[in-house]
């Protein structure tokens, strides 16, 4: 054999070797990727749809950068998050979630709200909703933050936005109903007037067991076997009035959400392990993330570790109370 010939095929024996030093670590990253545990999913009530415990919330995409919720989404969609919510009331996070959540639209349950409580105030929001988020349909429209009976009492009359509901639903631009509320006399009275298919309501350790804000709701959603959606379920507590809004230190958080990161996931953990769907983490992009990996690792909290977190309620004043409605 030519010496020209051995250099050549030593030299690309060495290139070979060389790649394989490259692709191998590479490879063996992608496969332990895939071998990460992706997020549960549960069927949502009565609609025969799955979904996945938890939310990626649009107020963790509100006032940011276009390639910031484009990689969010990404890595949520990645990580098995198949329900992505948000509001025209978000800022301006319908125009940054349309654009993110466009190449996984076919695959993705995009639920979006409104304060309209008027049919031709929804009609019209609704049809902007669907423009800024660049989709021909919404999979959940609801009544947003029903809170006051006067709220509910216009958007189920004569001539109010549950009128445009129907008429969307029948046109194929939204396929469920539902409402959400920080009110139990409203949200109570909601469900016996209509049938929903799901409610997005507060499901958080102190208000269930500091105010008995909850129980009923979580009660009467499952004899209507609707879909239930969590809110709140990392909150702990309202800002001391004596803290200016730019002070605090989780800015897109209108209360205090639990202690990052143990009081925060047992607290997520207890509202996964009651009888939900799904939870809405806060907006805030490092709750999201632990919520992410809770989602992953989800284990029903065990009767000592909710005893633990029950003691810590006590003297805690609740976001919220019965009677505001």
């Amino acid at each position: 054999m030519r010496r020209r010939d051995l250099l050549t095929k030593g030299t690309a024996a060495a290139g070979l070797a060389a790649s394989r030093k490259v692709l191998e670590p590479l490879a063996k990253a992608a496969s332990m990727a895939t071998k990460l545990p992706t997020v549960p999913k549960r069927r949502l009530g009565k609609t025969g749809i799955d979904l996945s415990i938890i939310a990626l919330g649009g107020v963790a995409v509100m006032d940011t950068e276009q390639g910031f919720a484009n990689n969010l989404v990404a890595e949520a969609f990645d990580g098995g998050i198949n329900y992505f919510d948000v509001a025209p009331s978000y800022s301006n996070a319908q125009e940054r979630l349309g654009p993110a959540l466009e190449p996984y639209r076919q695959k993705a349950f995009l639920a979006c709200k409104t304060l309209k409580r008027d049919k031709a105030g929804a009609a019209a929001e609704l049809d902007q909703s669907l423009k800024l988020l660049r989709t021909d349909h919404l999979d959940l429209y609801q009544l947003h933050a029903l809170t006051k009976m006067e709220d509910l009492n216009q958007a189920l009359g004569p001539g109010g936005a549950l009128e445009t509901f129907v008429a969307a639903r029948k046109a194929g631009k939204i396929r469920f109903i539902g409402f959400s509320a920080h009110s139990v006399e409203t949200a109570l009275a909601a469900m016996d007037r209509f049938d929903f298919d799901t409610i997005l309501f507060p499901v958080n350790f102190v208000l269930f067991s500091q105010a008995n804000f909850g129980p009923q709701v979580l009660a009467r959603s499952r004899e209507k076997g609707m879909g239930i959606l969590a809110l709140k379920a990392m909150a702990k507590t309202r800002w001391p009035s004596s803290l200016k809004e730019s002070e605090r230190p989780n800015p897109k958080c209108w209360y205090q959400p639990c202690a990052l990161p143990e009081e925060a996931s047992l607290a997520l953990r207890w509202t996964l392990s009651q009888p939900i769907t799904a939870a809405v983490p806060p907006g805030d992009e490092k709750y999201f993330r632990l919520a992410l990996e809770v989602a992953r690792q989800f284990e029903p909290v065990g009767p000592e570790e909710e005893k633990a977190l029950l003691a810590r309620a006590p003297g805690i004043e609740p976001i919220f109370r019965l009677g505001n409605a």
